[in-house]
């Protein structure tokens, strides 16, 4: 069970027809994040907090920060690449030309440009970045699938510990689709780990893991791997709104079942006890199960049926579909959502960097994070919803080109420095937090580690320094593992 919110290692008290209650609502395999309205009475004190919700966007396969958001237009041209920089709307801040519609827009965004960790691999990158802590866990390796030894990832530690939203929905999300290695193997880190089954975020799976050669924002921008080795067949994945899966690998078989089982429960209960808070309790019971069928949660994932001028302003395409797909769902009241724009490493640009950006990877993520941060700000909303957009490392300082795989140059993995790009939710918009060296290669000032950034979301969506969390034999484990980013939060 997801203890309320500590502030030390006292274990939390709930009242027998809470805890009965609890028991009865965990039959639907529903989880325990589902009992808001049941335990208000019992959750603990609120923190001062800038965000109620956050979206953090993944870049798998590794941003380059010389193409991006730390460009090094004096260095030399092995090193600086083929890009020029161009001015935001706040003085001195430049960014990548290929970015221009950000580049209108900072005032609301701050990007970090020293964050550092140990890694060049995709696996650890992955770990490491999606669960916020450098040092990897137990019996962990470079072919690791997801495990219950993992860490907990940052969308389960920071939506199940930031204060309890009053509604049925699921704290945590992750869209539009698992990170599948080409091997055909998961890759770590979005799950809930050592916390618990109960504490996995949704999957949405908007799509059938498709042909791992293609990558890119499909059906719009889709490139080959490899140019010099394309797949056969192009890119046939069709994004659609998904039917809601149920938590814990449940079949409709076995949810009506469990129906049919807790009604039977419910039956017998209620020829004992004919109460006002059992009336309340099928009240929420009720409200858990019709998030299965809520039409606003319908609504918020059928983004492919969206007006036709919405679709337009973010893309036809799965970057802009997600990000659409991520706005409506923390409108709708959801904690977390980790949106990975790209599946199977299409941030990897070993090769054919300079016309994938320009032609494949930039437009639609420049179109689409753009309108995600309009609308927020139409709506109110981009005050209360931090956003936060990493990949598992950035790109090396010198261009190479593997010849036998790609036409044209690109850059290898980087674990020692990468740009984080953080918007609202109390972010200090038009800020630009540390530097790289001359080549970009490795911090030179105000260095970050993933610990930081994990720590700033958590502070921001409320999470009090001294919190903990308890696993199924009630040991207490700590949230933090570092302080806040300095001078990100206003």
């Amino acid at each position: 069970m997801a203890p309320p919110l500590s502030t030390g290692m006292q274990h939390p008290q709930f009242s027998r027809r809470t805890a009965v209650q609890a028991g009865a609502l965990g039959l639907v395999g529903l989880g325990m994040n589902h009992l808001a309205g049941l335990r208000a009475a019992d959750s603990a004190a609120r923190v001062p907090r800038s965000a109620q919700s956050c979206i953090y966007i993944f870049l798998s396969g590794g941003l380059a920060q010389h193409e991006s958001f730390d460009l090094k237009p004096e260095a030399p041209a092995e090193i600086r690449g083929e890009f020029r920089p161009i001015a935001t709307s706040t003085p001195g801040i430049d960014i990548c030309e290929h970015l221009p519609l950000l580049a209108t827009r900072s005032r609301h965004w701050s990007v970090v440009r020293s964050l550092s960790h140990w890694s060049n691999s995709h696996t650890d990158g992955h770990h490491i970045m999606l669960t916020g802590r450098s040092d990897l866990p137990p019996g962990f390796n470079f072919t690791s699938e997801p495990k219950p030894t993992d860490w907990p990832s940052i969308a389960s530690m920071g939506a199940f510990n930031a204060p309890q939203r009053p509604n049925n929905l699921p704290p945590a999300v992750v869209l539009p689709e698992r990170l599948v290695h080409w091997s055909g193997r998961e890759l770590p880190g979005a799950h809930a780990g050592q916390m618990g089954r109960a504490r996995e975020p949704w999957f949405i799976e908007a799509s059938p893991y498709g042909n791992p050669f293609w990558r890119g924002a499909y059906p719009e921008y889709t490139f080959a791997n490899e140019s010099k080795k394309p797949p056969q067949h192009a890119d046939d994945r069709v994004y659609q709104a998904p039917s809601l899966t149920l938590p814990q690998g449940l079949s409709n078989d076995r949810f009506s079942n469990r129906l049919a089982l807790l009604t039977e429960i419910d039956r017998q209960r209620g020829e004992l006890e004919q109460t006002a808070e059992l009336e309340r309790f099928d009240f929420h019971r009720q409200g858990a199960v019709s998030l299965l069928a809520d039409p606003k949660i319908r609504r918020a994932i059928d983004v492919t049926r969206a007006d036709d001028a919405v679709q337009a302003r973010y893309g036809r395409n799965s970057f802009g579909w997600s990000l659409l797909m991520a706005y409506r769902l923390v409108a709708a009241g959801v904690t977390l959502v980790q949106v990975n724009l790209g599946n199977n490493e299409t941030w990897d640009t070993h090769g054919d960097a300079f016309p994938r950006f320009k032609d494949k990877l930039f437009p639609p993520t420049d179109r689409a994070l753009s309108a995600l941060i309009d609308d927020l700000e139409a709506t109110g909303l981009l005050d209360s919803t931090l956003l936060v957009m990493a990949g598992e490392f950035g790109r090396t300082p010198k261009i190479s080109t593997l010849a036998d795989s790609f036409h044209g140059p690109g850059r290898d993995h980087w674990g020692a420095v990468q740009s984080v790009f953080f918007a609202g939710g109390g972010v200090r918009g038009g800020t630009v937090i540390g530097s790289s060296d001359k080549q970009g290669g490795y911090p030179a000032s105000q260095l970050q580690r993933p610990e930081n950034m994990a720590a700033t979301i958590y502070h921001a969506l409320g999470i009090p320094a001294e919190a903990v969390w308890h696993d199924n034999l009630d040991r207490p484990h700590q949230v933090y593992f570092g302080d806040p980013i300095p001078g990100l939060l206003g």
